[in-house]
């Protein structure tokens, strides 16, 4: 009787030992698992592995010179490691959900394995699995649950300028040549820029959109989840940069309680240009900044861009810094729904806050077009009625690093 062996994975525990502080015994029992198992089996028919990186380096397949090693970038079973752009549709249309489609392949479609367009499987059952519930659903970053995320961690921390530069360029929909290197020991990931590109591209935070030579690809972000990761990793730098720098935190906030307008300019500006920006021209131009129509109703009801969610969480982190301020992000105020409301209890002073991101650097425009907001939607209404006997109004503009 003849056996046959599949190990999803097998690359995990190495992952796990490495950052435990137990790699090289790991190693050792790999090692003489995969001998027994996989080369003085009689009883073998085939095995099958699965795993994220080729550890051939590792000297874990001793003695296997009998491997097919089929990469992210080779053509054999290029469909078969996720789910292609006819089964999706066919899946949604079973659940009766086509009119998701567009939002399903934005979010989880992008990723390049050979020359199959492949979707992450999980992602869209679990979406497809909300939207039955609830066919307003929108869409989640999945991910997040399935994975540390410790290499973008890891890849934003050790970024100098050029390669914030880089990221910001992925994250508006751009493109970047890099050598990918597929064999690494998990002691070579972390130790250099460049080889934590290749990790990145054989993990599936970046895929190929083409591939130039045997060892140069045009690398890119695949869609939407993985670029919102991308965002929230570097909103938890961001804070922690913050959290060592408390004396410049309590300076913005204290110009922005005393209504000095072009300090908090300055100093915001300073904070920004120390992070990555982010830019909308990765999203199509209907997904921008709008108000629904045909809503019958006086309240509005806003989605934002992801331009103006990013630089409205960088401000929401600083803002909550003073330990006396309510902040509130988001709340319904008088005809709509403010962007960043303030309550200093022992001033009795209210802060009112409209982000807009500015279209094609146009700052001064479309901060009086936040001010008008905060105006015409009596934003500040709910403060005065909370006994604030002095309010501020701020319209800030972002675009880029400005």
């Amino acid at each position: 009787m003849k056996t046959i062996i599949l190990i999803d994975e097998y690359d995990v525990p190495l992952d796990k030992a490495y950052q435990s502080g137990f790699y090289q015994e790991m190693t050792v029992l790999i090692r003489n698992l995969f001998n027994n198992a996989l080369k003085t089996n009689d009883s073998l028919l085939f095995a099958v592995l699965t795993g994220c990186l080729r550890i051939s380096k590792e000297s874990i397949f001793t003695g296997l010179n009998n491997l097919n090693v089929m990469t992210i970038a080779d053509e054999y079973f290029s469909d078969c490691f996720g789910f292609t752009d006819d089964e999706v549709k066919g899946l949604l249309e079973y659940y009766g959900l086509e009119n998701s489609w567009k939002t399903v392949r934005e979010w989880y479609d992008g990723y390049r394995f050979g020359s199959s367009s492949i979707y992450c499987p999980w992602d869209v059952m679990k979406y497809c699995q909300a939207l039955r519930k609830n066919p307003d659903a929108i869409p989640e970053n999945y991910w997040v649950n399935t994975s540390g995320n410790s290499l973008v961690r890891c890849f934003i921390h050790m970024a100098d300028q050029n390669l914030r530069d880089e990221i910001e360029g992925l994250l508006a929909g751009e493109t970047i040549i890099k050598e990918i290197k597929q064999e690494l020991t998990y002691t070579e990931l972390d130790s250099s820029i460049e080889n934590l590109w290749s990790v990145l591209f054989t993990t599936g935070y970046l895929t190929a959109v083409e591939r130039l030579n045997a060892r140069e690809y045009r690398l890119g972000i695949p869609n939407m989840e993985i670029r919102d990761l991308f965002q929230s990793q570097i909103k938890e730098w961001f804070r922690e940069k913050m959290a060592a720098e408390p004396g410049k935190v309590s300076e913005f906030c204290g110009a922005v309680l005393a209504g000095e307008a072009e300090k908090v300019q300055s100093l915001l500006t300073n904070y920004l240009k120390q992070t990555i920006s982010i830019r909308d021209t990765y999203v199509r131009k209907e997904k921008k900044e709008n108000l629904p129509t045909g809503k019958a109703t006086t309240k509005e009801t806003k989605e934002q861009s992801p331009s103006v969610c990013f630089y409205q969480g960088i401000l929401l982190g600083l803002l909550s810094y003073p330990s006396g301020w309510s902040v509130k992000s988001n709340q319904e105020a008088g005809d709509g729904y403010s962007d960043i409301v303030i309550k200093d209890m022992e001033s009795d002073t209210g802060i009112v806050i409209e982000v807009k991101y500015a279209e094609h650097g146009r700052l001064d425009a479309a901060c009086e077009e936040a001010l008008e907001q905060i105006e015409s939607r009596n934003y500040a209404e709910t403060l005065y009625d909370d006994g604030m006997e002095r309010i501020l109004k701020y319209g800030i503009a972002c675009y880029k690093k400005l």
